[in-house]
């Protein structure tokens, strides 16, 4: 991995009775480990503080999924990582998959890749469901590419391709926000099947607030919309007529 410099990023809030096992899961692949601790009001950093050579990025005030992934990539650059794995610090994703993701990455090192879920997983919570139908038709509409999994957290980040992009949005839309402009960029975005686990509805672990948290995804959309026309299109159609003429 000389070549291609990969740490996994994990943002993190109120994960206390999670965070442990994924940590030593993830620690089985490697160690270039990057925890970013948003705001945790329960003993989380306590728990992450007992594993010892893993980075840590720490605030006190919650401040959503797009501001800590915003640090951690900034943190990661700073450390000389090329690349970035993000995945979720509640137990979600499986850190069988970090290989698949390690191999692909090493044999596309500057494409992006997103983890694809199964949806017919018997504890998928349904509103995931319509909120990943409804991401790909925008996606698809925005981009003019498809994805069969615009809403999962465990990806893969060419980072030093990415230079100063940063997410705008500082919520769970900004993980949508990032695909959208690594398109109109011209960064390919691939998907790799994943195994997902669902724990059961009364103990599953969700910040996520319906109405709030779709309204800004609807706001967003509607942003996106309007930068597609004058902005993301033609980007797309340069990009393509330079792959061509690299060809």
């Amino acid at each position: 991995m000389k070549n291609n410099k990969i740490c996994v990023l994990i943002p993190v809030y109120n994960c206390e009775n999670k965070i442990k096992d994924v940590l030593l899961s993830v620690l089985s692949y490697t160690t270039d480990i990057l925890v970013v601790n948003d705001g945790s009001t329960d003993n989380t950093l306590s728990v992450i503080k007992e594993f010892e050579n893993i980075e840590i990025i720490s605030y006190p005030k919650n401040k959503g999924k797009g501001y800590a992934l915003r640090k951690g990539f900034k943190k990661a650059s700073e450390l000389s990582y090329t690349s970035v794995i993000t995945m979720d610090g509640d137990g979600q994703h499986s850190a069988l998959d970090l290989q698949k993701f390690f191999d692909l990455a090493n044999k596309y090192p500057n494409v992006a890749i997103v983890g694809s879920r199964i949806f017919d997983h018997p504890n998928m919570p349904s509103g995931s469901i319509f909120a990943n139908k409804f991401s790909n038709f925008w996606f698809t509409w925005m981009t003019a590419k498809k994805l069969p999994d615009t809403q999962s957290g465990f990806r893969y980040y060419p980072i030093y391709r990415m230079k100063n992009m940063r997410p705008i949005t500082n919520r769970y839309e900004a993980e949508f926000e990032l695909i959208v402009r690594l398109a109109w960029r011209g960064i390919p975005v691939n998907s790799l099947p994943i195994s997902v686990h669902y724990d059961l509805k009364e103990e599953r672990i969700s910040h996520f607030r319906p109405k709030k948290d779709f309204a800004r995804i609807s706001l967003l959309n509607t942003c996106l919309c309007f930068i597609a026309i004058f902005y993301g299109y033609p980007a797309t159609l340069f990009n393509h007529l330079k792959e061509k003429i690299n060809k």
